[in-house]
């Protein structure tokens, strides 16, 4: 177990494999966990660093609100503590975010392109996002009326499509992230995410935006649009489409996902074959 406590909150994260750095930043409701299929193939050819977000998983749970300028600060401390950067605070990473972990991914690629070499984020949304208020009140509902593992469980579902989530394989996982979330899920924290995500607007920084990007969507994801609209706003986007799969697509179909990820990394020089 690694716990970085460069930024001042304990932010649990593992690390598997050597060469350049993978940061694998998780979407919500879920945990690092979720790149388990990305970590067992990545690592081949990366040092893949697969993190808790604060408010998440085995990291601390703050009620104060905070950006999500502070979360990237968090994986920033993480690379500086595994001495993955130069004295300068250059490096050479790649970065993979997931829903809110995108959103994170892209905000780090914008402001230290120094660090990060290349951005692949998954679901994309890179405008203001004010939909999330009604699971901001139902979290909280639920951890007042003892129903909050079901009501997890079913946001869980919704990242998925309803094929794959009824499926063995897909039970069993989402199973695993919910009981893992028993002990570990805190309302309030998954609120305060949220709340830094709804103000969140990285639209101004993607005109001076260079660092290369694949945007990948699931063909039934929720934020299919959102991610089309980002791709338009990156001169060097690479959008792609994953058939049959939902929001977390690298779930569902990992070797799919993988292939696009890998064929992106290998024209640009970052994946040794």
């Amino acid at each position: 177990m690694t716990i970085s406590r460069a930024n001042g909150l304990d932010i649990y994260y593992e690390t598997a494999g050597e060469g350049r750095p993978l940061l694998l930043i998780h979407p919500l409701p879920y945990d690092h966990n979720a790149w388990l299929y990305q970590v067992a193939r990545y690592a081949a050819g990366f040092r893949t660093i697969a993190m808790d977000l604060r408010g998440m998983g085995r990291s601390a749970k703050p009620h104060e609100p905070f950006s999500l300028r502070d979360m990237g600060d968090d994986i920033l401390g993480i690379l500086r503590e595994e001495g993955m950067l130069d004295k300068n605070g250059a490096g050479d990473a790649v970065v993979l975010g997931c829903s809110v972990g995108s959103k994170i991914a892209l905000m780090l690629a914008c402001d230290h392109p120094e660090v990060f070499k290349a951005t692949i984020l998954v679901g994309g949304n890179s405008g203001p996002q004010n939909q999330f208020d009604h699971r901001i009140k139902a979290y909280r509902a639920a951890a007042a009326d003892g129903t909050l593992y079901d009501y997890h469980l079913g946001h869980l579902r919704y990242g998925v499509t309803p094929g794959w989530a009824d499926s063995p394989i897909g039970r069993h996982l989402l199973a695993g992230f919910a009981e893992r979330g028993r002990d570990a899920f805190d309302a309030e924290s998954i609120a305060q995410i949220f709340g830094a995500l709804t103000v969140s607007d990285l639209t101004p920084k993607l005109p001076a935006y260079k660092t290369p990007t694949l945007i990948i969507n699931g063909e039934h994801d929720s934020a299919l649009a959102a991610g089309r609209l980002t791709a338009s706003r990156i001169t060097q986007a690479e959008p792609r489409v994953l058939p049959g799969t939902g929001h977390c697509c690298f779930l569902e179909d990992p070797a799919g996902f993988d292939a696009l990820v890998l064929d992106f990394l290998a024209r640009h020089g970052m994946w040794p074959g």
